[in-house]
């Protein structure tokens, strides 16, 4: 279905980054504070940014080709249980494609994302209520 979902300004509830945990060597980890030692980086966590950063925009052609190919939503979307709702009065279902932040409203109750929602794939993170996330378990991917 490519129907536009209006988006709401949610990110002052969203956190701006996630968390991730990455496991590193000793002789990794002590060039990296060598460097943070030296000026380069004001921490570990600059350097790891700065890091990966460089690498997206090395391979960003790549990215930009897989996203179109892919049809992925770039960004932020955000479902609200109103966009679900005109979904379901529409009969018609979603198939949610995201690099980015997929949120589907916390008001929306699970038999509603499962009356609306065929399928769920997000690169990056998906922010819904836990309820949403069990009932659409067998759709994510």
């Amino acid at each position: 279905m490519t129907r536009e979902i209006a988006t709401q300004d949610v990110r002052q509830k969203v956190p701006e980054t996630e968390k991730i945990t990455i496991n590193l060597g000793p002789i990794d980890l002590g060039q990296i504070d060598l460097l943070v030692q030296e000026g380069f980086y004001s921490n570990r966590t600059d350097l790891i940014r700065t890091a990966i950063r460089n690498q997206l925009q090395t391979h960003g052609d790549v990215i930009r080709q897989t996203v179109a190919r892919k049809s992925l939503v770039l960004g932020l979307q955000h479902y609200s249980r109103a966009d679900l709702e005109a979904v379901r009065a529409a009969g018609q279902k979603l198939q949610i494609q995201v690099l980015g932040l997929a949120s589907i409203g916390a008001d929306v109750p699970p038999e509603l994302a499962l009356a609306t929602i065929d399928s769920v794939t997000v690169l990056g993170a998906l922010h819904a209520s836990a309820a949403v996330k069990a009932a659409l378990a067998g759709r994510i991917f």
